[in-house]
């Protein structure tokens, strides 16, 4: 269990007024949840783990072309393999992958990716790894003549997302699922959250469980995150180690003590019992977390390296996941940050390093699920900033839109490349300018929809969780919104 301190711990927990708005939204995801409770409560399980890259993956070297005549276009767009500045990858060191996807290959650092997309080596018999290329964020179906008219101000009421390229905004964004902006900020994991929490779950921990920190995806309007460490529960400094008469402990108790009271001023009592409230859904957390029920056993440990901050995190989520009847949650959401994707300079070699830690990781995780027979309940998906610039700057990339994602697991229709691949040619159909910035052809709205739709959100209800999928995508239709998820 990682301590940590009072005020650390008290910052967790935000009591806020609420206001009209809150109560109407609270009515309506009542009904929400009513209607899926109505349903019955199935017996199935299922997660979504969303694996966030921040800082911005420069997915085109990550998803690459090995047919000639689309190599040729990367290659002459990024600048040849071995060139000065140049950041094509080697056509001969690519990762190629198996039919029908063969016109494309992998960076030579995704050796486990390949075999999960593939079908093969540690995974052999089924394929768990498809693709999802050139998806961004959209607030409607844009053209590159129409985009480039609202940047020229020819079009200025075209809806378009706010703050394009910028870290803070994008990310918030593909949390949200609102690029248009929101008055009170809420995730898309979160207000499906809203909905599915009580039909589906009876425990006292919150579904939406965070490795990475506090995020804007998990919060919903009657929803918050709950954030755990790859060792377990958040507790007070001192709960653990050394003997019940010490310092930091007796000072627990005596915190604790002032919980188990009743004060007048409405807010205190408010405080006081959010915080009583939390602080046992830790401490049932860690319990479990620990207890033999949450133990992997040795075969499964050994799939992890120790040194791979990301598989050790990873190997946290397949323990929450194993322990979900303990926690009374048939719906789980997780949130795993991995940072540092932000390559303005030295792309190759940083890229490579953080490809292969992410390709190990994920390959001991996606195996620890299947010897344990939970990987049909799993599905794990990408997200990022955005993607870079496809022309270097000299010695990286730069902020761009459109990317490529991952997402995989046993309910995955693999080894397939969804949505467009686009036309890597500078100043081509799909490049809006400056460098080589990628329109997305596919909306992160389809992506989510696939997801939210195999995880149980019903049709009635994904206008709610996604506001702007009936641009996309009718939710009543019986065609799925890409296919990615098998029938």
């Amino acid at each position: 269990m990682k301590p940590v301190s009072r005020r650390t711990f008290l910052r967790q927990f935000n009591c806020a007024a609420v206001g009209s708005s809150a109560i109407l939204n609270t009515l309506i995801n009542l009904r929400l949840a009513n209607t899926v409770a109505a349903q019955g409560t199935p017996p199935d399980h299922k997660a979504l783990v969303c694996l966030f890259l921040s800082g911005g993956c420069d997915s085109f070297n990550v998803l690459v072309p090995w047919e000639t005549t689309r190599y040729n276009a990367y290659s002459i767009t990024r600048g040849a393999f071995g060139s000065d500045g140049g950041l094509a990858l080697n056509r001969n060191a690519l990762l190629q992958l198996a039919a029908p996807a063969n016109d494309f290959g992998l960076h030579p650092s995704c050796a486990k990716l390949q075999q999960l997309a593939n079908g093969t080596g540690t995974f052999t018999g089924s394929k768990r790894l498809a693709f999802l290329s050139n998806v961004g964020t959209l607030v409607q179906p844009i053209t590159k003549s129409q985009f480039n008219a609202w940047e020229n101000g020819q079009n200025a009421v075209l809806p378009v997302p706010k703050a394009l390229f910028s870290h803070s905004d994008q990310i918030e964004q593909w949390q949200t699922a609102v690029p248009q902006g929101m008055a009170q900020l809420s995730g898309w994991a979160g207000r499906a959250a809203d909905i599915l929490q009580s039909g589906y779950n009876t425990g006292s921990t919150s579904m939406s469980i965070s490795l990475g920190g506090n995020n804007v995806f998990q919060v919903g309007n009657q929803t918050q995150q709950f954030v755990v460490t790859p060792s377990g529960a958040l507790s007070f400094e001192g709960d653990t180690g050394g003997n019940a008469g010490n310092p930091l402990q007796l000072k627990n108790s005596a915190l604790r003590s002032t919980l188990n009271q009743h004060y007048s001023n409405l807010i205190t009592e408010s405080f006081s019992q959010v915080t009583k409230q939390s602080d046992g859904a830790q401490l049932l957390f860690q319990t479990q977390f620990d207890s033999a029920n949450g133990q992997l056993g040795a075969a499964v440990d050994a799939l992890f390296p120790p040194a791979n901050y990301l598989a050790t995190t990873l190997k946290a989520v397949v323990k929450t996941i194993k322990i979900r009847s303990q926690l009374g949650l048939r719906r789980q959401t997780f949130f795993v940050n991995y940072g540092g994707w932000d390559h303005h300079g030295e792309l190759l070699n940083t890229e490579a390093g953080m490809l292969a830690a992410l390709d190990a990781a994920v390959g001991a995780y996606q195996k620890a699920l299947e010897m344990l027979g939970l990987a049909n309940d799993v599905v794990t998906f990408t997200a990022s900033d955005f993607s870079r610039t496809l022309r270097s700057n000299g010695r990286g990339t730069d902020h761009a839109w459109g990317a490529n994602a991952l997402v995989f697991g046993g309910p995955v229709d693999g080894g397939k490349i969804f949505g467009t691949y686009p036309d890597l040619t500078l100043d081509g159909p799909d490049d809006v300018g400056r460098g080589g910035r990628l329109l997305p052809s596919t909306a992160v709205d389809l992506y989510f929809a696939e997801l939210l739709r195999w995880f149980g959100v019903p049709a009635g209800s994904m206008s709610y969780v996604l506001p702007n999928i009936a641009n996309f995508w009718n939710p009543n239709s019986a065609s799925p919104p890409l296919g990615f998820i098998k029938p």
